[in-house]
């Protein structure tokens, strides 16, 4: 779908790099081994969306760090976009709102750090339905075409676990 509307693939990348998860900064090295493609595609695309203010820059020594511009007018439309193309959308819609007493629910893995790896990683905390869970993530894979693997805390589990694992969770969902 996205693919249709920008055709650089490079660019695609980044604005889910950057888009999905705002708290993501990277700089050209760190973006060249992550996406294997060359620096020269990813260092024409960055000064694309720096030179449209969509991204700020910084420099931390001699790196120049890269990191979404929230100000932005089209910041909150872009993400909502990115989402769609993710499917989380759906996710959120589908799962979170029928669950029984779900409290929060937080992306974690590739997909939380701007890696399309095709798998949505979800940590649900509440007391939720899980025969109904399971059935809703069948259906909701079938019609995002990407396949959901989910952990479930209690909100006393969750409150046990570190702040360092918690920096891990981008919350997606809030009861």
């Amino acid at each position: 779908m996205i693919g249709t509307l920008i055709t650089s693939k490079t660019r695609i990348k980044l604005l889910l790099k950057f888009f999905l998860n705002p708290d993501n900064s990277a700089y050209l090295r760190g973006l060249e081994s992550e996406f294997e493609e060359s620096s020269n595609a990813i260092r024409l695309e960055l000064n694309r969306l720096t030179e449209a203010n969509m991204l700020d820059t910084e420099l931390v020594g001699n790196r120049k760090i890269f990191k979404v511009n929230q100000a932005h007018p089209l910041f909150s439309e872009i993400k909502s976009i990115v989402q769609k193309y993710y499917g989380l959308d759906i996710v959120i819609d589908q799962i979170a709102r029928k669950l029984g007493n779900l409290k929060t629910v937080y992306l974690t893995g590739d997909i939380a750090k701007g890696k399309d790896s095709g798998i949505i990683d979800l940590v649900l905390v509440g007391d939720i339905d899980q025969t109904y869970l399971l059935r809703l993530i069948a259906k909701v894979e079938k019609l995002i075409q990407r396949k959901i693997r989910f952990l479930i805390y209690t909100l006393g589990e969750y409150k046990n676990h570190s702040e360092a694992e918690k920096k891990e969770l981008l919350l997606i969902w809030e009861s």
